[in-house]
């Protein structure tokens, strides 16, 4: 019996070890299921006639399932046998993954429940290995007959949630992944709701109105470390295994720079990177339940649409996800979407047009889980202008969406 018991622990402990769960983490840190993204080798397809996906990472789900489910799942690659002309080895482990962004502008994403929960209010060390392969080749959906090279540089954006796939709160992003040897980014992250999802995603650098072909490695990802929040400088340093000191750490969010590591010569280290993030500055300032009248209007800043058109551009999804935060959190509140056009078409195309893009806003809003009866939409077309439209920067103020207050419970 006490044969089977030791066993029985010893099997349990190389499940884990294999899975990247440690046996002696802090208990306030937040743990993944293989970190290291561990599997099988294979290609992600997927086969049109028998509409099959190829399976998911072991311990992720693949949220292109949902999203995007005619797109092929990421790849998992090892050493010789990498797929589509990459030859990058592993960082870490035998097996790596690799997200790509692609010109119909799909882009892969995957996801896990954490083992804990990233609390609102602490702070985090999160770290991860990222590269760009230097050779990427395969066909897409807008080119079938010849292989496109999937080379652009793309960002890496950690989501918080709560459920597979959630992007509830951007905990962080880094700049444009360019470098083709293995670089470790690190994050600092200071959460401002709990999450028990974490959700990884391979897109584009932004503002760009149009998707492109590109791809992300990813590979020996860390837990979430809690740290201190009053001097992150020193929480990282003091978080970190190895002889590796750090210069500086820079508190940028929006536009975060590399910062390389000065090393001990005696210490074979990889290269890292290391990215503080700061909470971001809401894009909404004025969304702020204790600032908010009833009937008060808002202008939606950094929402984009294709030109004519009421198709959303993907700049956009920031400022529409902070708006459906807000909503999530404030369930008593009730809101209007407005669109209007400036003053150049005649009325019935303004018309169609503001209706057509307040619509949508309403719809990605609904989409999310909002409840439908919480928000209304309406086209004002031409006929609300705040400015003249004599002038392109008249003009341009006129052709708006706004949030307008309804109730407040």
């Amino acid at each position: 019996m006490l044969l089977l018991r030791l066993t029985l622990i010893t099997t349990l402990l190389i499940g884990a070890s294999l899975l990247g769960i440690p046996t002696d983490c802090n208990a306030q840190d937040v743990r993944l299921t293989n970190p290291s993204f561990e599997d099988q080798p294979r290609k992600g397809i997927y086969d049109a006639r028998q509409r099959f996906r190829s399976s998911s990472i072991l311990g992720w789900f693949d949220c292109g399932a949902v999203l995007f489910p005619t797109a092929s799942p990421p790849d998992i690659h090892q050493g010789s046998t990498n797929f589509w002309d990459n030859e990058l080895s592993s960082a870490h482990g035998k097996t790596y993954i690799t997200l790509v962004v692609r010109e119909d502008d799909t882009y892969e994403t995957i996801s896990q429940k954490v083992m804990g929960t990233i609390k609102a209010g602490k702070c985090y060390k999160f770290s991860i290995s990222l590269a760009k392969s230097k050779t990427y080749l395969s066909h897409t959906a807008v080119n079938q007959h010849q292989k496109q090279n999937f080379i652009v540089p793309a960002v890496m954006r950690v989501w918080g949630g709560n459920s597979n796939c959630d992007i509830a709160e951007l905990l962080a992003e880094s700049e444009p992944v360019d470098n083709t040897d293995w670089e470790t980014y690190e994050f600092f992250i200071e959460p401002s709701s709990n999450h028990t999802y974490i959700t990884l995603e391979a897109y584009f650098k932004t503002p760009t109105f149009f998707g492109y072909n590109g791809n992300i490695c990813l590979d020996n990802a860390s837990h979430f470390v809690m740290v201190s929040c009053d001097d992150p400088q020193q929480s990282i340093a003091e978080a970190k295994v190895g002889k590796e000191v750090s210069k500086s750490i820079l508190p940028s969010f929006r536009n975060p720079k590399k910062e390389k590591k000065v090393f001990d010569n005696t210490t074979k280290a990889p290269k890292i990177d290391t990215i503080v993030y700061k909470k971001p500055k809401k894009l909404l300032a004025e969304l702020e339940r204790k600032k908010l009248k009833l009937g008060q209007q808002i202008k939606i800043d950094h929402l984009y649409f294709g030109a004519d058109t009421d198709t959303i551009g993907m700049e956009s999804f920031e400022v529409l996800n902070e708006i459906y935060t807000f909503m999530k959190e404030n369930e008593e509140v009730k809101i209007e979407i407005g669109g209007h056009t400036n003053g150049a078409p005649s009325h019935q195309y303004c018309d169609d047009l503001s209706n057509g893009r307040a619509k949508a806003v309403a719809n990605y809003l609904i989409s999310k889980g909002i409840v439908d009866n919480r928000i209304t939409y309406k086209g004002y077309g031409k006929r609300k202008p705040i400015a003249s439209n004599g002038s392109e920067k008249g003009r341009k103020k006129n052709q708006r969406v706004e949030i307008k207050i309804l109730s407040l419970g």
